[in-house]
């Protein structure tokens, strides 16, 4: 809407004179200013003063960027209205001359032309500030953001049991959207790492994760490579955050915001990459420390607020549950897999009167380890007993289950049993032994005089013999009793031919049990086993796991075994 008035001498409108606008606007709450063609002030009320921190006469005869160089944009949309008659509203931003102590202020200010005999001669602005509005929902946006980041957080953050893989989803998680730069540094792990000695006074830790946003990301590397370890000095940061178990803020241009405490070259050398503040923020669970994480902002970023310093910390402390999980099932996977290697059994030194060969593989470390084992016991004549077993279920439990296994084996092997017999006592000493763990078991006796095999089956696979060529392998199927543990028995013994240069192969289930397939369709496959050139175990081994083992799910326990060839042998004739 236009304001039409007659012309005053000076060019305003005659009811602009300074007793008529004083008398309508003097006592108006909402600032009021009138400008004439030039965009000069021609009046300002008492509400615009204070608004300013200028006296009316500080504003007469000037422009806008005049009085107020802390405001830009305003000359645009003032000639928009001179030139077009249209009102205009928009949100202005800036600083004025009022030492109210806010740096920044906003207020919305309506432009409307004034005109006389359909001509512009002026502009009136009625401006009303809106700084705690504009604040409010600010800050309403900006805790809308963080809860939403929140709750990503729970999704993309510990979607594996790997301490590492943990890290680098809370460096990337972070970065952009809440830092420029992101750092995960923790403590060494107990078990598997072997780390040198600090300084007296220096934390020492292994840089897990480090991310940078964009150009950033290659630039930081200088800083410490992820796996590597840092070494953090007395007096800092990331050493102060772990001893207060509190966020530490660390702002390398302004120190009233925190202490530095970066050496004079990090700090040069970080604010060379154009960064400008650190929060550290711990990393910890069940009361430990585990490590800290690092955000840094760069310029052109907004400092940290209180609001972000304790967002960061509800971070921290969920990926600190994260990391606890991963931790413990590390230390735990780690003691498995220790303790299984220590007790699957490796030939006892050469074999006179037969070959050995044997393999363990792992299945992937995001698998808990197995309970899969192996053993081979002398026994009277130069006979050996083999035995493949599987403990049921994964971890340090059923680790510590086939230990007990194979010692109450071992012992009844002594008493050179036929293999079913041993089988029976077996599966009765388990039961009364309270062991909750159930296993399968296979076992094998060959008789190089005779020439056969004796086998029974606790609940196992079937073994692989592969004849000399051109016979090839056969898998042979042996009468399968109920696994170990049960209290069932009902084990028999057969007798398999197995001649000179037969060799007898044992495996787990890993080898060939695969998601979505028959088991007995897995096992055929194993008769196109062949003896590879040079007919070396080793080298039979070898290929086996090259070419079953590498999409297995399971750890893998594999032996191959082989009369030595030699000159004929006679049954020895027992005393009289």
């Amino acid at each position: 809407m236009l304001l039409q008035a007659d012309t005053c001498d000076d060019g305003m409108p005659s009811f602009f004179d300074p007793r008529t606008v004083a008398a309508l606007f003097d006592g108006n709450p909402a600032a009021v200013a009138v400008l004439d063609h030039d965009l000069r002030y021609t009046y300002v009320n008492p509400a615009l003063e204070r608004l300013n921190g200028l006296s009316a006469g500080s504003h007469i005869g000037r422009t806008f960027s005049q009085v107020l160089p802390g405001l830009r944009g305003q000359a645009s949309a003032l000639r928009g209205v001179l030139a077009d008659g249209k009102p205009r509203e928009e949100t202005i931003q800036g600083e004025t001359w009022a030492a109210d102590g806010a740096d920044q202020r906003f207020w919305r200010a309506t432009y409307s032309r004034l005109d006389s005999d359909g001509a512009a001669c002026g502009l009136m602005a009625i401006v009303v500030e809106i700084t705690d509005l504009t604040r409010q929902s600010e800050e309403l946006a900006e805790a809308r953001g963080h809860v939403a980041l929140l709750s990503t957080a729970a999704v993309r953050i510990g979607t594996t049991l790997d301490m590492d893989t943990t890290c680098r989803e809370l460096a990337a998680f972070v970065v952009p959207d809440f830092a420029d730069v992101a750092a995960v540094d923790v403590f060494p792990a107990e078990v598997g790492h072997s780390v040198r000695r600090a300084e007296p006074g220096v934390v020492r830790l292994r840089r897990a994760a480090l991310r940078g946003d964009g150009e950033l990301d290659e630039q930081v590397q200088r800083f410490g490579h992820p796996g590597e370890y840092v070494d953090f000095a007395a007096d800092s940061a990331v050493t102060r955050c772990l001893a207060e178990n509190e966020p530490v803020l660390d702002d390398w241009e302004n120190h009233s915001r925190g202490r530095s405490v970066f050496t004079a070259d990090r700090i040069t050398a970080s604010r060379a990459l154009g960064l400008r503040e650190a929060l550290i923020v711990p990393l910890t669970a069940r009361g430990r420390p585990l490590g800290a994480l690092t955000l840094i902002r760069a310029d052109g970023s907004s400092v940290f607020s209180d609001q972000d310093v304790a967002v960061a910390r509800e971070l921290a402390v969920r990926a600190g549950v994260d990391l606890d999980h991963a931790r413990r099932y590390h230390h735990e996977h780690s003691i498995a897999r220790e303790l299984q290697r220590s007790l699957l059994s490796e030939p006892w030194g050469p074999h006179p009167h037969v070959e050995i060969a044997t393999r363990y593989l792992p299945a992937d470390e995001g698998v808990l380890v197995g309970g899969d084992w192996f053993d081979v016991v002398p026994l009277q004549d130069g006979r050996h007993l083999k035995a493949m077993g599987d403990v049921m279920g994964h971890g340090v439990e059923a680790a510590v289950a086939m230990s007990q296994y194979r010692s109450l084996l071992r012992l009844l092997a002594m008493e050179d049993l036929p293999p079913h017999r041993i089988l029976e006592r077996l599966d009765t000493m388990v039961e009364r032994s309270g062991l909750d763990r159930a296993a399968t078991c296979l076992l094998a006796v060959v008789d190089r005089f005779g020439g056969v095999c004796e086998v029974a089956s606790a609940g196992h696979l079937p073994p692989v013999f592969i004849d000399p060529a051109p016979a090839g392998a056969r898998v042979v199927p042996v009468p399968v009793g109920p696994p170990l543990g049960t209290g069932f028995g009902g084990y028999r013994t057969a007798s398999v031919p197995c001649g000179p240069g037969t060799v007898l192969f044992m495996y787990t289930d890993g080898l060939v049990e695969r998601r979505g397939e028959d088991i007995d369709v897995s096992v055929e496959r194993l008769a196109s086993l062949t003896l590879p050139p040079g007919g070396r175990l080793e080298d039979l081994l070898d290929q086996v796991l090259d070419r079953f083992g590498e999409d297995a799910e399971d750890d893998i326990a594999v032996l191959a075994s082989r009369i030595r060839e030699g000159p004929p042998v006679v049954r020895p004739t027992p005393p009289e």
